[in-house]
């Protein structure tokens, strides 16, 4: 990314707005004293069944249609997939975001699939699969503006940002002038009624809202060099069942079943 910024507040921006699904997200101890053994991949085998920790009200990764239909979303389809793939069944355990790393360490279910990201610090209290969403962060601009091609643009310019969101951190260190906003639906009313220059977001968030909406009055201007990855959670020390979920992710990569599920959430393939 072609920023003239400070380097490390750049990067400390981007780690943080690249960090996971939530800006509160936990990013170690999910606030249990002990944690559950391993997770051994014999016992799924036996039971017939992996217990999934997921939200439910994260559209649209993992939620219910119309608000009270079936559990559906890209990452609940993706561990459905999995578990078939392993030969068990998945089974799903709704939990809050605050206490879904509790849960894990607590043994309630047996991996978390809800766009959890992989950072250093997760990694050091929990194992992960190979990535399974790979995204970037993303500047949006009115289709027909030429002035905003990269974050250098971005100076003076003014954008709409929630001021609880780790985008909004970005955008002042770019040099942009901050609109506040709610949300992503705000911003994009803003932008198509010409109240600001531009918004930072991530682009599952835009492809998301593009495959729903389909809005030809606003387009991605710049993506960021960096990219958040996220990944199924398991407790430490679960190494048998990492290498059967990755086992897993590499057949429905190679049979196309990961790009058929991205296309039908967001439009193209986000899982590589």
């Amino acid at each position: 990314m072609n920023l003239r910024l400070s380097i490390l507040g750049t990067a400390a921006a981007l780690t943080l707005a690249l960090a996971g699904c939530s800006s509160s997200a936990p990013a170690g101890n999910g606030g249990s004293s002990e944690s559950a053994p391993a997770t051994s991949l014999q016992e799924i085998q036996d039971s017939g069944v992996l217990t999934v920790g997921t939200e439910g009200t994260y559209k649209p990764f993992s939620y219910h249609e119309g608000g009270s239909g079936e559990l559906t979303g890209y990452d609940v389809e993706v561990i459905t997939a999995v578990a078939e793939k392993m030969g068990v069944e998945a089974e799903f355990e709704e939990t809050q975001w605050d206490a879904i790393f509790a849960g894990l360490e607590a043994g309630r279910f047996d991996v978390i699939a809800n766009q959890v990201s992989i950072t250093d610090e997760r990694k050091e209290a929990y194992d992960f699969s190979a990535p399974y969403t790979v995204s970037s962060g993303v500047i949006v601009t009115s289709a027909d503006n030429d002035d905003i091609s990269s974050f250098e643009d971005l100076e003076g310019k003014t954008t709409a940002q929630s001021l609880t969101s780790n985008w909004n951190e970005l955008a002042t260190e770019s040099g942009a002038n901050v609109e506040p906003v709610e949300g992503w639906a705000q911003s994009v009313t803003l932008l198509e009624q010409g109240r600001v220059d531009a918004t930072i977001n991530d682009e599952l968030t835009y492809l998301d809202y593009q495959n729903t909406d389909k809005n030809d009055a606003i387009k991605i201007a710049a993506t960021t060099d960096e990219t958040s990855q996220s990944a199924v959670a398991v407790r430490k020390g679960s190494t048998e069942l990492v290498d059967a979920i990755d086992e897993a992710l590499g057949e429905l990569r190679a049979d196309g079943t990961l790009a058929e599920i991205s296309e039908k959430y967001f439009g193209t393939d986000v899982s590589e």
